[in-house]
């Protein structure tokens, strides 16, 4: 509990609606009238940010009659990206209470309220029924949950029979633990990266067939080093902001783990067989 408690933490913070506004605002983005793509600078928080997104979305074939779930959806660039590019119902569950409230904010502004919902809660305790979703789909949300095999378990257990899992995730290099702090944790006490290989097999262990597993360690390498330097200038708008006082300094970190092996990441499609 202790460790759910510190990761909340680590991203949530009291005044992010605000900080948020206020940007946008300063950048000149009509607040009354937003779109995912004037959101897609500050709420695509994951690795390699909607570049990942739209790759990811192509790999994994989503359609207009996907029901998706968005796992460790954060501030909901992702499902939104996905309900106003391909017309589809997302649900949207991360375990920071305010990330929620922002989510659902932002989705007020952009008209996409029907498609998409947001719940506060825990992925390795869903409160769906078995075989709801046609598509579970997380970016950067594994390397804060140490119990991989239930995870992938409770994944298994809300996907319908065919349904596909499309996720990235950050992984362990070969080169010695990362420097911290990075985007998902202050510290090691609540990073807990696998290797490429060791992800593989415990998708594997879980019953998926893998159908896609890609390396984008070099172009997460690039897409980090691009955003320490948008981060440099206060007027543009950039996931650090939404990181807070520390987050030039988690993005150079993200980048040199990256350079220097520490890390990498990989993204990927998996079935569930019937």
């Amino acid at each position: 509990m202790a460790t759910e408690f510190t990761i909340a933490n680590h991203y949530g913070r009291a005044d992010l609606s605000e900080v948020i506004l206020n940007a946008l605002k300063a950048a000149g983005v009509d607040i009354d009238h937003l779109t995912p793509d004037d959101l897609a600078p500050l709420d695509e928080h994951h690795t390699r940010g909607r570049r990942a997104t739209i790759e990811l979305a192509q790999l994994a074939g989503i359609q207009a009659a996907d029901h998706v779930l968005d796992l460790g959806s954060g501030l909901g660039g992702p499902a939104r990206y996905l309900a106003k590019t391909f017309g589809c119902r997302v649900v949207g569950v991360d375990l920071t209470p305010e990330f929620c409230r922002v989510a659902t904010m932002l989705t007020e502004r952009t008209g996409l309220s029907e498609q998409i919902q947001f719940h506060n809660g825990n992925a390795l305790s869903l409160a769906f029924p078995e075989q709801t979703f046609d598509v579970v789909w997380s970016q950067n949300v594994a390397m804060n949950i140490a119990d991989r095999r239930r995870l992938y378990s409770e994944i298994w257990r809300v996907l319908k029979p065919g349904g596909r899992y499309a996720f990235a995730d950050v992984v362990a290099g070969a080169c010695g633990p990362p420097s911290f702090p990075v985007p998902w944790a202050s510290d090691p006490l609540c990073s807990f990266l696998l290797t490429a290989d060791a992800t593989h097999a415990e998708l594997e262990a879980a019953g998926f067939r893998i159908i896609a597993f890609e390396d984008q360690t070099a172009d997460a390498f690039a897409h980090q080093t691009t955003r320490t330097y948008d981060a440099g200038s206060p007027a543009t708008l950039g996931v650090h902001i939404v990181l807070g006082p520390d987050g030039l300094v988690m993005l150079r970190n993200s980048a040199r783990n990256f350079e220097e092996g520490r890390t990498g990441l990989v993204q990927g499609v998996t079935i569930r067989a019937a």
